[in-house]
């Protein structure tokens, strides 16, 4: 069997130590809320959950895909050795809070023109910062020479089959929380992470159920390597969906994943990621960030398939993290 068919299996072992994680610390990791939403439900006609990991610890969803693969190592590995990431946002928090919560040292590598910000955020956690490069790719080159001349364990945010089945973990929660079966799931892509893992425990228990990537305009480099069948190198422009951004590791396991699992793909504009954002606070009272606004607007902009599918359909939402800055949410504004 390869490791594709027996996510799913992982991803259920790997919900059981997140909720060993969450018993003996509630500061660990949450159970986050899938909260119904008339506005949506109104408004597309459909009844319309969203998955609310933007009130996840550290603001996002990567906090699970960390957890499993610390927790994985710590059982593999007894003296705890050292872990090395690179990341300037979501993945290298999560990482770090995660190391702290679990006691393991861990190196981040960050370029130098990191924000101030961010690296205060980094800086809060009991962590090592390596410098490195001027963007985030250089950094992430150094840290994993750094972690192979060492002998040590590089965790990527996605080409990793600990971290993809940690991120499904949000799938068996809709699963438990909406107690029936649900009709389509929406969920932004980056790098393929947390669309893989979803898609592949949905597609077990509700093989019926339509998963659709969500990207920007401004990058959809997952969709277009789906188009090309093969991985590829893409430009994108800004887009503030930050956080889903960039570019697909070449061999990434996630290609696959999405090619077998995700059904279909809906790109938005940076003014419908906007509008969005604007959206969640005003009908929601969340402040959510641009990548988590992404698949708010393609459900919103998908309703000709709404349309098409026998009524009434039950549809989530992946709500993906909170984490926006205070300037570029002033601009939203």
């Amino acid at each position: 069997m390869t490791k594709q068919d027996t996510l799913f299996d992982n991803i259920i072992a790997a919900e059981s130590r997140l909720v060993q994680l969450r018993t003996s610390n509630e500061l660990c990791i949450r159970r986050t809320p899938l909260d119904f939403s008339h506005s949506l439900s109104k408004e597309l006609g459909c009844e319309v959950f969203l998955k609310l990991e933007s009130e996840q610890v550290t603001g996002t969803f990567k906090v699970r895909g960390a957890f499993n693969k610390l927790t994985v190592l710590s059982f593999q590995n007894d003296s705890r050795q050292p872990i090395v990431t690179a990341s300037t946002g979501n993945h290298g928090a999560a990482v770090a809070h995660a190391a702290s919560m679990l006691k393991i040292p861990v190196c981040i590598f960050v370029p130098r023109n990191i924000q101030p910000t961010k690296v205060d955020k980094l800086s809060s956690y009991d962590v090592e910062l390596q410098y490195e490069g001027t963007d985030c790719l250089e950094a992430e080159l150094a840290a994993k020479r750094y972690a192979s001349e060492r002998n040590l364990v590089y965790i990527s945010p996605y080409n990793d089959w600990d971290v993809v089945a940690g991120q499904g973990t949000i799938a068996p929660e809709i699963c438990q929380q909406l107690g029936s079966s649900v009709d389509i799931v929406y969920v932004t892509v980056g790098g393929g992470g947390l669309i893989g893992g979803i898609a592949a425990y949905i597609k077990a228990i509700f093989p019926q159920c339509l998963v659709i990537g969500c990207l920007p305009e401004n990058s959809p480099v997952m969709y277009r390597c789906i188009q090309v069948g093969e991985i590829i190198e893409y430009p994108c422009r800004d887009t503030l969906s930050d956080a889903s951004a960039g570019g697909v590791e070449p061999g990434s396991i996630t290609f696959e994943l999405c090619q077998r699992y995700v059904d279909d793909y809906v790109l938005v504009s940076e003014e419908e990621i906007r509008e969005n954002i604007c959206y969640m606070i005003d009908k929601h009272k969340k402040i959510v960030e641009g990548a988590a606004a992404v698949a708010i607007a393609a459900c919103r902009k998908d309703r000709s398939r709404h349309q098409s599918l026998k009524s009434p359909l039950k549809i989530v939402v992946v709500v993906c993290g909170s984490n926006i800055g205070y300037e570029t949410l002033k601009k939203c504004l």
